[in-house]
């Protein structure tokens, strides 16, 4: 039998931060809503054109999501019709990295995919 061998790793006084930003970004679309983005301010119905498959229900409720945690700002503009535009605030581009590296990984998980079935890609 193998013994269980206990953590060297000191836990954190709260909660596990890893586990606080991941709660945040797992939600259906999240990552897509934070990647459209990062280059300059989106209106709603940009972004639900910018994000195929996503309906206005859950768009809808991952903005809200985002801009409770402080990740994405929503101003409306004095214009008429009035319209709202939404942009990522210093927090949300913190995260803007992370989904790079998770997009980039991703795009090399596709490789290896292909190559093992013997596609080339």
């Amino acid at each position: 039998m193998v013994k269980v061998r206990k953590s060297k790793v000191t836990p954190p006084p709260t909660e596990c931060p890893l586990s606080g930003c991941m709660k945040l970004i797992r939600g259906a679309w999240t990552p897509h809503v934070i990647w459209y983005l990062k280059a300059e301010p989106r209106r709603f119905s940009e972004l639900k054109s910018d994000i195929k498959g996503v309906s206005a229900k859950v768009l809808s409720t991952r903005l809200k999501e985002l801009e409770e945690a402080g990740v994405v700002l929503r101003e409306a503009m004095n214009t008429s019709p009035p319209t709202v535009e939404y942009s990522l605030t210093e927090l949300g581009r913190e995260l803007q990295p992370a989904i790079a590296a998770i997009v980039s990984v991703s795009e090399k998980l596709k490789k290896q995919k292909y190559a093992r079935l013997g596609y080339a890609r």
